[in-house]
């Protein structure tokens, strides 16, 4: 028996899905502050809230929290980050899924 679901996505719906996913995220960037959090992902292995908060509020004025809520959307709705918690250790760690790496350095090279 052979079960067709005809609501599965392709890889190329899903990365079309994503591409516009991203482009509607940066749109409301005003202050570069989403694109800047996306280039050290595409830059880093692993990060955790803590580590891109140091990064970010070298440039920006912006608290743990608000850097906390960006990932959490980049990694919920957007959908392009994998989400590492180790038992042992209570930091968890962000890391840009691989697959998506170049969609993400296309879309912040777009001025």
């Amino acid at each position: 028996m052979q079960i067709i679901f005809s609501h599965m996505r392709s890889v190329a719906d899903l990365k079309n899905e994503i591409e516009k996913r991203l482009k509607s995220y940066l749109s409301r960037d005003k202050n570069g502050i989403r694109r800047t959090l996306l280039k050290i992902f595409v830059q880093v292995k692993t990060i955790t809230i803590a580590g891109l908060h140091e990064k970010l509020k070298e440039n920006f004025d912006v608290s743990y929290k608000s850097v906390a809520s960006m990932v959490g959307i980049i990694a919920s709705k957007i959908g392009i980050l994998h989400v590492i918690k180790e038992k042992d250790n209570d930091q968890i760690q962000y890391m840009l899924k691989e697959q998506y790496a170049d969609l993400v350095n296309q879309a912040i090279s777009v001025v």
